[in-house]
């Protein structure tokens, strides 16, 4: 898997301005036993470089583009994160193992469970899931260092993450370009990162094609 993530960075070099992500991680995205984020029926193709089912219409991202948007959040030791978006809390465990102290917001309150006690059994002592519309963050905890977004906006960047961002932050997340009409129109997502500048203004900076759910 590690090795498939590398290749594919370079091959992706001329998006990301970089021909390899931090080694911090790298490492991170070592040590998180990805066979422990995924249904049993998918535990054989746990390390492959794809996405995968979890149930309720989501899915585990692929672990290129969790390590690219782990990288891309230039998170440092004890920093605040925001993800939207927990799902199995595999990109959470990643982020905590980056050293972030993470709130994760799930909408979807089977997987918000399953994710906190599987994440307490595996020792992410510093990630806390929530049950909760994700588009509106999670203000009590504000402002983030980061916010990582799992899901797709198909309403530009949501106000409520823009306002939730410090300053000189960064809100990496999915745009859907369709306006919500991918499924009529094909697929036409991109992930951006948007930096918070000291007057609260935006630069936005668009990264490359994906493919991620809707965010809901």
């Amino acid at each position: 898997m590690m090795a498939e993530i590398a290749e594919q960075v370079a091959n992706t070099a001329r998006w990301l301005g970089k021909t390899a992500l931090s080694p911090r991680v790298m490492a991170a995205m070592a040590k998180v036993p990805r066979h422990d984020f995924v249904p049993d029926s998918e535990a054989a193709r746990a390390y492959q470089n794809r996405p995968l089912t979890i149930g309720h219409g989501q899915t585990i991202s692929q672990p290129y583009m969790v390590a690219v948007m782990t990288d891309l959040a230039e998170i440092g030791p004890g920093d605040r994160v925001l993800e939207v978006g927990t799902g199995s809390g595999y990109q959470a465990a990643v982020l905590a193992e980056v050293g972030a102290e993470v709130d994760s917001v799930e909408v979807v309150p089977v997987l918000a469970e399953t994710a906190r006690a599987r994440l307490e059994r595996l020792g992410y002592t510093k990630v806390r899931v929530h049950d909760g519309d994700g588009s509106e963050g999670w203000p009590e905890n504000a402002p983030y260092r980061a916010i990582v977004v799992t899901a797709a906006s198909a309403r530009g960047l949501p106000r409520a993450l823009v306002e939730q961002l410090a300053p000189s932050g960064r809100l990496v997340i999915p745009v859907d370009e369709t306006n919500g009409l991918s499924a009529f129109l094909g697929s036409s997502q991109t992930l951006v990162v948007a930096t918070k500048r000291a007057d609260g203004s935006l630069e936005k900076r668009t990264i490359l094609p994906v493919a991620f759910v809707p965010l809901v």
